[in-house]
């Protein structure tokens, strides 16, 4: 192609392209048209627009239960002092020449460190002691006293001495298990280890030549056991060793022998520390961070469309709310929905779920497993039990856990339900893995001793009785919802309203989403007592908040006549609400009612 032709090949090229769009959309007009012959028996009755503020996911990367992950104290907290008393041998050079007991001296030392982590800290130390054995020197190296003959000869040796050194000190029993968390029964005896260096200056005994001064290695291996829980004194029990050069006897070897490459003092002490500063000063706040994606506020356009002959029929404007009640410190973070595949689903748990939803998977009855949830609009095999959270208002969730009655309900159902054991209790209901480990205020907390129906229709009157409801507002149950999204059979049809389950399933099909807000609720119920324990409990409760409002709007999300409502029109409230009850139960309904999750759903139907 020569010059001419090139400098008009760039206008062809924009002229082919755009005879290629309009191709394009010449060929999508009779798409057009398909999609407008589909309404073509309808007209638009109503158009709104409305902006709603949008939070995409919240991701909850910590919440503060990770042992591994602590925040650093400022540097006044976690100060320590202590002291030692004990006894040594030396091994030098002619330790082995006399009787073992003739090496044996008292020490004693006093110190202070820092813990700068819950498994790292600094000390600095005295020590102050001697050092006895014997010489094969007639005069000098530290000898005194007669000649004693033998095979060798040796004469008594003493030296007097103080070290003054510095320790790095490892915490074994936390580097392995994580932080404990202040004021908790958890490893109240511990191992730690400590490695450091020293300055040693010797006091001498009638010598006249030979060091007064060298240094020392440190090396101590301690168990701590703390008298209380708030782990403020501990009696510790140490086996140290100091290690020093060869001339600590001031044996530096001679042209006819060698000296032995280290001299020793080995011993055993017994001790206490004590942790400066007021309560908690010795205990850290775990780390906890929160990732949200950002807030932004978007237009949500509603059309409503109806058909001609139905054109006179108005247009109805209304609100369902529902509430969907928890057991105690239960979000299902860590089932389904919120993880997809899990074997236990949260909402059919709460539906219809056994216990824990846990069952033993051995004859020993030490093991226990997921035990797989069910839809509840079906009718269960095993109906001789109360199922569901809050669905009965005569029998709670918790089962016995009589050996005999265990054993009558595996005869029955072919397995045998299990509780989660955390070491020290019992939980009688499904909860977290984060909160495992958490202790509740009184022992009977473990188990669900009552239950009022909350998440039954028949426990709508209790709801609007005691829950922030507006006058205008159509109450419904969590059953009820639940019914309408699957079907209105089997178990969860024992505790819906036939009536209710239809109108919520009508304006499913028929209607149009226009908002929907969910509200995370959580009691401020918390027994942690530790460093800044407002502030950790208050987290803790907010996760589960968060959690909780999680689970139900990826459940109602999941049902594909809510897309419209995923992508357009949710309003999260992730402030984690968090209302107080000072009722030291977890079995009240005070405290129940203030464990739940609120969905309100602005809905339009002709």
């Amino acid at each position: 192609m020569n010059k001419d032709n090139n400098k008009y090949f760039p206008v062809m090229k924009r002229i082919l392209n755009r005879l290629w769009v309009a191709a394009g959309l010449l060929a999508a007009l009779p798409l057009a048209a398909q999609v407008d012959d589909k309404y073509k028996d309808y007209r638009e009755v109503y158009r709104d627009s409305v902006v709603v503020a949008n939070t995409k996911e919240v991701i909850v990367v910590n919440d503060g239960q990770n042992p591994f992950e602590v925040v650093s104290n400022p540097f006044r907290q976690d100060w320590f002092v202590f002291g030692t008393a004990g006894a040594h041998t030396f091994r030098g050079d002619y330790s082995n020449d006399g009787p073992f007991s003739g090496t044996i001296s008292p020490d004693f030392s006093i110190g202070f460190g820092k813990w700068f982590m819950p498994w790292l800290a600094l000390k600095a130390e005295f020590i102050c002691s001697d050092s006895r054995g014997y010489t094969e020197y007639k005069t000098g190296h530290y000898g005194y006293g007669d000649w004693i003959e033998g095979n060798p000869g040796y004469r008594k040796m003493k030296t007097g001495w103080w070290d003054l050194g510095g320790s790095a000190i490892i915490n074994l029993t936390r580097l392995y298990y994580g932080y404990e968390g202040y004021g908790v029964k958890d490893h109240m005896g511990q191992l730690l280890a400590a490695a450091g260096i020293g300055a040693v200056h010797h006091l001498g005994y009638e010598h006249s030549y030979g060091s007064d001064n060298e240094l020392s290695a440190h090396f101590e291996l301690q168990y701590s056991q703390f008298f209380t829980q708030a782990k403020r004194m501990s009696l510790d029990i140490k086996a140290r060793a100091l290690l020093y050069q060869t001339n600590f006897d001031l044996e530096y070897g001679q042209a006819d022998h060698a000296a032995k490459h280290i001299d020793a003092n080995l011993g055993l002490n017994v001790g206490l520390t004590f942790y400066l500063g007021k309560n908690g000063n010795n205990g850290w706040r775990r780390g906890t961070s929160t990732i949200r994606e950002r807030e932004y506020k978007e237009t949500a356009k509603t059309i409503l469309k109806v058909k001609e002959e139905e054109k006179e029929r108005p247009v109805r404007n209304g609100t369902l709310t529902f509430f969907v009640f928890y057991p105690n410190n239960y979000s299902g973070r860590n089932d389904a929905p919120l993880v997809p595949g899990a074997e236990v689903n949260a909402i059919d748990y709460l539906a219809g779920g056994i216990f824990t939803q846990k069952q033993y998977s051995d004859a020993s009855m030490t093991k226990a497993v997921d035990l797989p949830t069910e839809r509840a609009n079906r009718d269960f095999a095993i109906d001789f039990v109360p199922r569901g959270y809050e669905m009965r208002d005569d029998l709670p969730l918790s089962l016995s856990l009589d050996k005999e009655d265990m054993k009558a309900f595996a005869d029955k159902a072919g397995f045998c339900y299990a509780p989660i054991d955390d070491g020290l209790h019992l939980w009688q209901y499904r909860i977290d893995d984060a909160t495992l480990r958490q202790q509740l205020l009184s022992g009977d907390n473990y188990t669900e001793s009552q239950s009022f129906g909350l998440n039954a229709h028949s426990g709508l009157e209790t709801v609007r009785k005691y829950m922030d409801v507006d006058a205008a507002d159509e109450l419904v149950s969590f059953a009820d919802v639940y019914a309408a999204l699957y079907s209105n059979e089997g178990y969860i049809s024992r505790f819906t309203d036939a009536e209710t389950v239809e109108k919520i399933r009508d304006i499913l099909d028929r209607g149009a989403i226009l908002l929907i807000q969910v509200d995370g609720l959580a009691t401020s119920q918390d027994n942690y007592s530790g460093a800044d324990a407002n502030r950790v409990g208050l987290e803790r409760n907010s996760a589960l908040a968060d959690n909780r409002a999680g689970t139900v709007i990826t459940w109602l999300t999941s049902d594909p006549r809510m897309r419209y409502a995923r992508s357009q029109s949710f309003i999260y409230n992730n402030k984690g609400d968090i209302r107080t009850v000072n009722d030291p139960s977890t079995r009240g309904l005070n405290a129940k009612l203030n464990r739940c999750v609120k969905v309100r759903i602005r809905y339009m139907i002709k």
